[in-house]
């Protein structure tokens, strides 16, 4: 069954539609610099169940089960086809989305992402050891991967933001979704997807290593690979002026999709 999801809307509802779905461990707070995108889309931005506002029924949860919810959200606002771009656990769920339910997706970005994250027990451990003593301890290493040392040294406010934002998530919601990481594997639904897919790399990403990203790439029908120097996994907040150009070109390229 799916969940109610929080969200909120900018832009102009008589825009095209882009969905931002975000990375594990954060909100749809991650999507701040890419507001500019708003000027020419209607941007949808949401929480996947367990994490930020929306709510955190017991788990574990699976990458189909936040696609499902999506889709409701979707159905809930009368918006047939979207264009999508997701990050980490949001670029899972836009694989899926775009394998299961084609029509949907009109155009498909996909950051610091693969069919399959490894090693699983890397998420599995991390689960049982939020349930067991929060995710307060954890916070601050997990978010140094997802920032290159010279904008952690740069920025410090930045990576205190979201490790308190992280600290504050619901336990059983985040374990749950780490959960989802650990299970999911797409790797056999790739070639469903018929949707122009751009994938975004960061160059200095220890989650996701760029040459994983352009190799997985080659698994796509029609895809291309953008690596973005002095960047890691949220490639988006570190470089966003160059990330908004990539997804704004790929969504506008010949005029065609959703976008």
């Amino acid at each position: 069954m799916s969940v109610e999801l929080a969200y909120s809307l900018l832009g102009d509802r008589d825009k095209p539609m882009l969905v931002m779905s975000s990375a594990l461990g954060t909100s749809r707070e991650m999507w701040d610099t890419q507001h500019p995108l708003g000027e020419r889309y209607c941007l949808l931005l949401y929480d996947h169940r367990g994490l930020g506002a929306s709510p955190a029924p017991p788990g574990p949860y699976s990458v189909e089960d936040l696609g499902v919810d999506l889709v409701a959200l979707l159905d809930k606002l009368g918006v047939a086809s979207v264009a999508f771009c997701g990050l980490s656990l949001g670029g899972m769920v836009g694989l899926w989305l775009a394998a299961h339910h084609p029509a949907r997706i009109g155009r498909l970005v996909v950051m610091s992402t693969l069919a399959r994250l490894q090693p699983a027990g890397r998420y599995t451990d991390r689960a049982a050891t939020v349930r067991a003593g929060g995710i307060g301890p954890l916070a601050p290493g997990i978010v140094a991967r997802w920032f290159t040392e010279h904008f952690a040294e740069k920025h410090p406010a930045t990576l205190r933001d979201f490790a308190a934002a992280l600290a504050g998530m619901n336990a059983e919601g985040y374990a749950s979704c780490c959960e989802a990481v650990a299970a999911c594997d797409l790797r056999t639904d790739i070639h469903r997807i018929a949707a122009r897919t751009l994938l975004i790399a960061g160059a200095e990403d220890p989650v996701v290593p760029a040459a994983s990203a352009v190799m997985f790439g080659a698994s796509f029908r029609d895809a291309s690979v953008a690596v973005v120097p002095d960047a890691a996994h949220l490639v988006n907040v570190e470089q966003p002026a160059i990330v908004n150009r990539l997804v704004l070109d790929h969504l506008t390229e010949d005029d065609g999709g959703t976008a």
